[in-house]
């Protein structure tokens, strides 16, 4: 009789065990799914911004050979070679392209800096890499996306005020480069939080996408035997990362 109740009672934990790992699992597929469905929004999204980009470069290309035509006709040289420095002038203010030595890194910080700066957040940016490195393309574009990310939303649930084109509350600092040998990742933000968190206590309470982010960054990380540092103060969030050429 008694081995019969520890029988029962060995299946009925086993049976606990197994409903609750189904469970938990039907709750990371989840969020996974989750995650994944707003990894591709955001890709979206970028590839829309960068489409409207271009199309407001193309209507105001269409305009400015109009303007140079007429002038041409009408024999303007001297207020064609004025406007065509003008012309020149714009073209440079306007180029907020970036240039790191990386193609795929280029691409991933150009399109994140843009989104920030439409959404008024004050961005300076400086970044360098060496042709060759340790880590891929891919993962060095998935590091930076996912702290940009993180960045920009953070920024974002800052205040602005009305009819502000930026808001000196809402910032990011980028910087990549070499440091002791090493690939130097440095990405700074303003935050609406006033309080000290510990960096544990911040990292746990992100769920879904965030939570996500931040360990896909830890892993990759850890990958190439590197080093992350997060550093967390009142109105501001900094990480750090170092990785192996």
């Amino acid at each position: 009789m008694l081995k019969l109740i520890l029988l029962c009672c060995i299946l009925c934990i086993i049976i606990s065990v197994s409903v609750t790992l189904v469970v938990l699992k039907k709750k990371y597929d989840r969020r996974l799914s989750d995650f994944q469905d707003s990894v591709l929004k955001k890709q979206r999204d970028e590839v829309q911004n960068i489409y409207q980009t271009m199309r407001a470069w193309r209507h105001d290309y269409h305009n400015h050979i109009q303007s140079i035509k007429a002038m041409l006709s009408m024999g303007k040289g001297e207020e064609l070679d004025c406007y065509l420095d003008n012309l020149e002038k714009d073209l440079d203010s306007i180029d907020i392209a970036i240039r790191t030595g990386n193609v795929g890194l280029d691409a991933i910080l150009s399109s994140k800096v843009s989104i920030a700066r439409k959404n008024n957040i004050e961005v300076n940016c400086t970044a360098k890499v060496p042709g060759e490195l340790k880590i891929t393309d891919v993962h060095l574009c998935a590091i930076v996306g996912n702290l940009m990310d993180n960045a920009i939303e953070a920024c974002e649930k800052i205040p602005v005020e009305p009819n502000a084109t930026r808001s000196a509350s809402r910032f990011i600092r980028i910087y990549i480069g070499l440091f002791k040998n090493q690939l130097y990742i440095s990405i700074t933000n303003s935050t609406n939080r006033r309080k000290r968190l510990r960096v544990t206590e911040l990292v746990t309470s992100k769920i879904g996408e965030h939570g996500f982010g931040l360990r896909r960054i830890d892993k990759l990380v850890d990958k190439y035997d590197g080093y992350v540092n997060r550093k967390n103060e009142p109105g501001v969030f900094a990480t750090e990362i170092m990785l192996p050429l």
